[in-house]
């Protein structure tokens, strides 16, 4: 079913379809993301909940249908400057930051949309932006550290504060939870409920396994199975356990509390 695109949405996704060596990872997914909303995007390995991402943050284009980002259509639009009014965070961008790099210099380097520090200066403005960026994550005290001695709960808020670096208009998590011990999921919930409740903050989209790892104050969810939309909407009328169990091909119980969701077989 085609969506509505209208020019204050965020993302408008109209019947878009991916195919790759003639598998589809993706097919007819119709989706509008507007500035204001916390979109949370789950289901299976395979789902194509990380091919989504990669078109809404202009790395992708689908090879059906209509995408638009942030006012321009892919295909049409210079996808260099799109990309640097998104924030990204992924498993992919992770794994290409120098373990020896100071801290500091992973959140300020993204200025430049690059990775690692080399011989780029910056302007103190971009320093002072990097620093309460950390703050506000948490880790300020790690500045001055090396990255490779963070553990997997600091860098995961290391690399959020980069990609909000740039005072980007949307902001993509791709599983930022994924790894993390019970203490270090909670810590980084808790900054992005903070996040979310920002009206200042740019529109998110997260992407994630499991329900437990909602963030409360998240106003949308998208539910995909095997490239397809199960269900999507108001994250309260969403994450049910008929469209949870259709998801995940079986029977679901969903509990709801305190704004938190929890999940477990029927």
């Amino acid at each position: 079913m085609p969506t509505e695109v209208t020019d204050d949405a965020v993302i408008s996704f109209d019947g878009i379809g991916v195919t790759r060596s003639g598998s589809q990872l993706l097919h007819d997914v119709a989706w509008t993301v507007y500035p204001d909303e916390r979109w949370v995007v789950l289901g299976p390995n395979g789902a194509g909940k990380t091919t989504l991402l990669t078109i809404a943050a202009g790395q992708l284009h689908p090879t059906t249908g209509s995408a638009v980002v942030l006012g321009e259509k892919l295909g049409r639009t210079d996808v260099w400057e799109l990309r640097s009014r998104v924030g990204i965070s992924t498993a992919k961008l992770a794994e290409r930051i120098p373990s020896d790099e100071r801290v500091i210099d992973v959140v300020v380097t993204a200025a430049w949309s690059v990775v690692g520090r080399w011989r780029e200066q910056y302007d103190p403005m971009d320093e002072a932006r990097a620093r309460a960026l950390l703050a506000q994550l948490g880790v300020a005290p790690l500045a001055e550290r090396v990255y490779g001695t963070l553990s997997e709960g600091e860098r995961k808020r290391v690399q959020i504060a980069r990609s909000l670096m740039t005072d980007p208009e949307l902001l993509l998590l791709d599983e930022p939870a994924a790894g993390l011990d019970l203490g270090g999921r909670e810590d980084l919930l808790k900054r992005l409920t903070t996040l979310a409740a920002d009206p200042m903050a740019p529109a998110l989209v997260l992407v994630t396994h499991h329900v437990e790892e909602i963030p409360p104050g998240f106003t949308h969810a998208l539910l995909l199975r095997e490239g397809a939309v199960v269900g999507q909407g108001p994250v309260e009328l969403t994450i049910t356990p008929a469209h949870l169990s259709e998801t995940f091909g079986l029977p679901l119980i969903v509990n709801r509390a305190a704004g938190r969701y929890t999940a477990r077989a029927a």
